[in-house]
């Protein structure tokens, strides 16, 4: 494959736009090359400026489950773009989705939309530190919730300290209210709570890590975590961002028998489009403005475009019950595929699924947390994802970033993928 007019396109981007890119993951920093410019997709394809073919495994992060430009989604988008672009009032739309969002979850009872994912997680410890009337927060090194200032910290020594900014320009006074811990080890946890005294309005953890590779929660892990925020009254706060309606029709909670005090939400309910939610008990929603005291707002919060798109795609994902077992049987089917060819040249690698998700790591021993998810050869995966990307298949650009199989994934993309995955290994070794 060529990229020039890629190069040529990124070069340009780099001179009014930092780094050329408007997301630091996209600049191919952890990779190798040059990252491609999208001109449009179609399925389960992408096709960037150069005329080059991608099965894509990325699927804008996570929200197209349904692949690209799906018909009915966009004949939805079409036709709410017809009767305006955003109005900055309500919307029946937005109740029709927040009705099948809260029918879906037993431990949402109302729902309020925002425009992104950093913003719901943002919003959501506000409303948790409102309704506890505390300021510390928990969260666990490895899982990312959005560059909110609160959430941008880095571990210090030992197993849980309070954080200290991780990038310029967080406030150390705002960093200092966040305590780190341990993804599956509630050692870590417990020693959180003993060095805070309790006084901690939130544990916020992704129940299915996205953002460290693939990496689950153990079961038993979940189970203590929910029973230590009910001895302390701390909220307990599902970041389902990546994880809902991907790993389930209801995320983890369809796998998981915990249920948190608050849930976030975004992606897919906007199918591509810009969009997160966070949503609770009637109870705790009370606090939020403008019933309660804490205070969240948002001119583009509910816009009708979004709206209309995440609705027929909730809608689409609920007429079809078999869905999600079809998702994760592909995703089986290719990170075995993965498996064995890593096996057959003795190369090290794990890989995991949880429906539409799947991740893999060069690793080998099973990874369970941030630490394990360094240990993994990140040199290697750079000359993989270079290989594939080479070979027609798009890769998340980092080896901790989760793939995705969408419904326009068919059975020969994954066969594909496979036997390019073999070759480009074989090279490398």
């Amino acid at each position: 494959m060529t990229y020039n007019k890629s190069i040529e396109a990124f070069d340009e981007a780099y001179k009014v736009i930092p780094g050329g890119v408007d997301s630091p993951v996209r600049a191919f920093s952890g990779v190798e090359g040059t990252p491609p410019f999208i001109d449009r997709g179609e399925g389960g394809y992408m096709f960037d400026i150069d005329g080059n073919r991608y099965i894509d495994f990325v699927q804008s992060w996570g929200p197209l489950i349904f692949g690209h430009a799906d018909k009915e989604i966009e004949a939805s988008v079409i036709e709410a773009v017809k009767r305006g672009l955003s109005f900055g009032a309500p919307t029946t739309v937005e109740t029709e989705l927040a009705q099948e969002i809260v029918e879906m979850f037993d431990s949402i009872d109302k729902v309020r939309f925002v425009s992104s994912g950093t913003e719901a997680v943002m919003s959501a410890i506000r409303l948790a530190r409102g309704v506890t009337g505390r300021d510390n927060i928990l969260k666990f090194t490895g899982c990312y919730h959005g560059h909110s200032d609160s959430l941008l910290v880095q571990a210090g020594s030992g197993l849980a300290t309070f954080g200290t900014p991780s990038s310029p320009g967080v406030p150390a006074d705002l960093t200092k209210h966040t305590l780190l811990a341990t993804y599956n080890d509630i050692a870590s946890v417990e020693k959180c709570f003993a060095d805070a005294n309790g006084d901690i309005a939130c544990l916020i953890i992704e129940p299915i890590a996205g953002n460290m590779g693939l990496v689950p929660a153990d079961e038993a892990f979940l189970v203590a975590i929910r029973e230590i925020c009910n001895t302390h009254g701390t909220l307990l706060i599902f970041d389902e961002v990546m994880s809902g309606f991907r790993a389930s029709l209801t995320g983890a909670q369809g796998i998981s028998s915990v249920k948190p005090d608050m849930v976030t939400l975004g992606k897919v309910i906007g199918a591509g489009m810009p969009v997160g939610a966070f949503g609770a008990s009637a109870e705790i929603m009370s606090h939020l403005s403008p019933e309660g005291p804490v205070y969240q707002a948002g001119t583009l919060s509910g816009n009708p475009v979004a709206m209309s798109a995440g609705l027929t795609s909730l809608q689409k994902l609920k007429a079809n019950p078999n869905i999600y077992k079809e998702l994760e049987a592909k995703a089986k089917r290719l990170t075995q595929g993965l498996q064995a060819s890593a096996d057959e040249l003795n190369i090290p690698m794990v890989t995991e699924v949880r429906g539409s998700m799947f991740g893999f790591f060069f690793s080998d021993k099973l990874v369970k947390n941030f630490d394990d998810a360094l240990a993994n050869d990140s040199v290697l995966f750079a000359k993989f994802h270079k290989g594939m990307l080479d070979g027609g298949v798009y890769l998340a650009c980092s080896s901790y970033e989760t793939g995705f199989i969408s419904i326009a994934t068919t059975d020969e993309m994954i066969e594909e993928t496979i036997t390019l995955a073999s070759k480009v290994l074989a090279e490398i070794k």
